[in-house]
C-alpha cells in the first residue's frame, strides 16, 4: 500500500487520540485548530494559484482549484469518494454518501474522531482560498447516512469543474502537509509535550506502514506549505 486517503485519515486520527489521551478537552481543541490550519493553508494554496492563472476566487474557481482526485488505491477497495451534486443555484448543495476518510475513521472506532475532523475541514479549506465564501458542513457520515456541504449564495452555474491535473498533489504530500502541521501546532500549543504527542504518531504510523513510508513523511519536513509551488 502506498499513501492514498486512507493513509491521510489514519494521521489525523492518530493525532486526535494522542492528543485527547494526554490533554483531554484542551487536546480536543488542539485537534480542531491544528484541522482548521491545515485546511486553511490548503485552500490559500489554491487561491494563489488561481490568482496567478487570473482566475476570480469564487466558489466556481474553488471547485476546479482542488488539489487530490481519488485514488487507485480507494477506488480499488470500494470506498473511493462518492458524491451528487443536489443544487447549483444560488445556493451549491452536495450530499456524500461513501467517502475513504469515513471508512478508515470507522474502521479504527473512531467516530468523535472523524466527526470533528470533517465539521472543520472542507469549510477550513474553503476559508483559506475566500473568507467570504459562507461553506456549511451540517452533518457527516459519521453520525448520518450521508455528508451534506452547502455553500450559501455560491452561484457556481451548472459545471463541469474540471481540476487541472497540474494542481493535484499526491497522497505522500497531504501526508506529509498533514503530519507537520499538526506537530507544529501541538508544539505551539503544548511545547515539549506537544512535541512528544507527535513523536508519538509517528512511531504509530511508522508500526502500521512501515519505515519507508515514515521516512517519506519525514521528508517534507522542512517545506512550506503555506506556498503553492
Amino acid at each position: 500500500m502506498g499513501f492514498n486517503e486512507k493513509v491521510h485519515a489514519y494521521l489525523a486520527a492518530r493525532y486526535y487520540v494522542r492528543l485527547t489521551d494526554r490533554f483531554g478537552e484542551r487536546g480536543k481543541a488542539a485537534f480542531i485548530q491544528a484541522t482548521q490550519r491545515y485546511a486553511e493553508q490548503r485552500g490559500r494554496r489554491m487561491a494563489q494559484r488561481a490568482i496567478r492563472d487570473g482566475q476570480p476566487l469564487t466558489f466556481a474557481t474553488y471547485l476546479r482549484y482542488g488539489e487530490w482526485v481519488n485514488s487507485e488505491e480507494a477506488t480499488a477497495l470500494g470506498c473511493a469518494n462518492n458524491s451528487e451534486v443536489l443544487a447549483t443555484g444560488r445556493d451549491y448543495v452536495k450530499r456524500v454518501t461513501v467517502c475513504p476518510w469515513h471508512t478508515q475513521f470507522a474502521e479504527m472506532g473512531l467516530t468523535d474522531a472523524g466527526e470533528e475532523y470533517c465539521r472543520h475541514l472542507d469549510n477550513s479549506i474553503c476559508r483559506g482560498f475566500n473568507p467570504y465564501l459562507d461553506y456549511r458542513v451540517p452533518q457527516t457520515l459519521h453520525r448520518s447516512p450521508c455528508c451534506i456541504h452547502i455553500v450559501r449564495d455560491a452561484n457556481p452555474g451548472p459545471g463541469p469543474w474540471k481540476k487541472d491535473p497540474k494542481n493535484l498533489r499526491g497522497f505522500d504530500y497531504h501526508c506529509g502537509h498533514s503530519y507537520w502541521t499538526y506537530r507544529e501546532v501541538a508544539a505551539a500549543i503544548f511545547g515539549k509535550e506537544g512535541e512528544e504527542v507527535a513523536d508519538g504518531v509517528l512511531e504509530d504510523f511508522t508500526e502500521t506502514y512501515g519505515p519507508e513510508m515514515a521516512e517519506t513523511l519525514q521528508s517534507y519536513r522542512d517545506t512550506d506549505f503555506d506556498r503553492c509551488d
